[in-house]
């Protein structure tokens, strides 16, 4: 993908109609994009800022049916998840495993009830499963989460679920939609639509971030997949749009992996706020989260509130023999859910289901809110299929069930520093190979290699410090303040490559430092 060449085919082709246009790069809109771009139309996606900027790179790092929701009766979201799940991972394997999770038990009656529940959760995965639930003694689960505290503790429960890197898989979604041949943009905002005399949506203005340039295109069908920010692109269709979001916060705090010995995640059922807590292990770290804080107002850099921090702490505290105080917190991130939902209810925001909604406007704009990383595909398919028919395209079946993701690649195990890039890690070991210094760690402390940089700017149309070290890579997001010790190398190669001046990568380091500072707690 190559961001320059893309601006200026878009700009000197302005006569074109794409059969799809999609607003929004998160999991959605770029699950989209493949799906309509595999189908043989012609597509353009449209992120006002990067590829996951927002709510996609924000998350538990879960693939997962939904224990939680299966608790609440929604039966039908397990179902679906559960098999989104087995088709992920067998179409990313290079980006999705298999975890055992742990649920530990205290209480006599917790044991059989949790046993149950998970062999429910077994039977609806079906064909789709991947590993067997069953109880387990106080040794056995002591074995399994060495530092555990054990008082009170009566056993535990073992059940699978899936983890992977969020921003890593949104990224080959867009190598995925591009290789099919969609155009996929970040930095280049929606400012408005464009209508016919019947007030229906035909073209879109945009707006390139990095230089101010307008541009307009037409085309059939439009999609609204701005995840917290859906509401505010339908209000630019309709100035009388009534919201149909609900916004939630949720925040994770990033530990050192001797607070969760061995490679098992564990999972809390029960919290004061009425939560699910996760610990899982992740890239040589540990996330805990996450919470649930109703918010009014979308934004693209949401920051944690202290009482988030404490909860965390604290609950976390309950279940671990050395228990993590704020020092020992490596980074806090904090994502906004973009639940379905009237502003008028009171339902409280942890009871809100995480299915989706489609709607279309008299417009013909097609607006998704809600979902799930998990169900991202199906997602994706319900919106193509409405793409199909608002726009009169021609009918073509979907095939993503069996497609496999840019980067595909099986593993018998991780180590391999570059086993998230997939099958693109042969193309890193080459620039390493012309150039062997680019072989070098960026910090000690972390894992990242010059050569991702270089690989990101070429291949994964990073275009800031932020892109490589929070989504590219997962520095930001593993440890705050050793990402900020990276910033200077990474943004001195970032404008070589982008062939910028100095000033540029001195304002992008200032940037990026300032930004890192509200990751880590002071």
């Amino acid at each position: 993908m190559n961001r320059d060449s893309a601006i200026r085919a878009l700009t000197q082709n302005p006569d074109k109609i794409w059969d799809v246009i999609i607003i929004g790069g998160g999991a959605t809109g770029l699950g989209a994009a493949v799906d309509a771009a595999s189908r043989g139309f012609s597509t353009l996606l449209a992120e006002q800022w990067d590829f996951a900027k927002g709510t996609s790179s924000r998350s538990t790092k879960l693939v997962h049916g939904g224990v939680r929701y299966l608790a609440q009766g929604d039966l039908s979201l397990v179902f679906e998840s559960l098999q989104e799940r087995g088709i992920l991972m067998k179409n990313a394997p290079h980006l999705v495993r298999n975890t055992q999770f742990i649920i530990p038990v205290y209480d006599w009656w917790e044991g059989p009830f949790y046993n149950i529940g998970m062999k429910v959760y077994d039977l609806m995965a079906g064909k789709y499963g991947i590993g067997t639930s069953k109880k387990i003694s106080i040794d056995d689960t002591m074995a399994a989460i060495p530092n555990l505290d054990h008082k009170g503790l009566s056993g535990g429960v073992i059940y699978h679920d899936c983890q992977f890197d969020d921003a890593r898989l949104a990224i080959n979604l867009a190598q995925t939609a591009s290789d099919f041949g969609a155009t996929v943009l970040n930095y280049l905002k929606v400012s408005g639509f464009l209508k016919d005399a019947s007030g229906l949506i035909n073209g879109v203005k945009l707006m390139d971030m990095e230089t101010g340039a307008e541009i307009e295109v037409r085309g059939k069908s439009f999609i609204n997949a701005a995840g917290v920010f859906a509401d505010q692109v339908m209000e630019m269709d309709n100035v009388a749009h009534k919201r149909q979001l609900k916004l939630s916060q949720g925040s994770h705090i990033v530990l050192d992996r001797s607070f969760l010995q061995g490679d098992s995640a564990v999972m809390i059922p029960h919290t004061d706020d009425g939560r699910v807590l996760f610990a899982v292990p992740w890239y040589d770290r540990v996330i805990v989260g996450t919470t649930d804080i109703p918010v009014s107002d979308p934004s693209p850099e949401p920051r944690f509130l202290e009482e988030e921090i404490d909860f965390l702490l604290n609950t976390s505290s309950l279940y671990l023999i050395k228990g993590p105080g704020k020092e020992d917190v490596l980074s806090v991130f904090s994502g906004i859910r973009p639940l379905a939902f009237t502003e008028d209810s009171d339902t409280p925001t942890k009871n809100i289901s995480r299915k989706h909604q489609i709607t279309v406007a008299v417009s013909g704009l097609i607006s998704i809110t809600g979902g799930k990383w998990t169900i991202y595909r199906k997602m994706a398919e319900d919106l193509i299929d409405h793409a199909i028919l608002v726009g009169g395209l021609n009918h073509v079946e979907c095939f993503t069930e069996d497609l496999h993701v840019h980067g595909y690649k099986t593993y018998s195990g991780f180590e391999d520093a570059l086993a998230y890039y997939g099958s693109d890690s042969q193309g890193i070991e080459e620039i390493i190979a012309s150039e062997p210094g680019l072989g070098e760690k960026i910090h000690s402390d972390l894992p990242f290699i010059k050569a991702e940089i270089v690989w990101a700017v070429r291949e994964e149309m990073a275009r800031t410090t932020e892109d490589f070290l929070a989504r590219r890579v997962r520095a930001l997001f593993l440890d705050a303040r050793t990402s900020s010790r990276m910033a200077h190398h990474t943004s001195v190669l970032m404008a070589k490559e982008l062939g910028r001046d100095r000033s540029w990568a001195e304002a992008q380091e200032r940037q990026y430092n300032e930004l890192a500072k509200g990751y880590y707690l002071e």
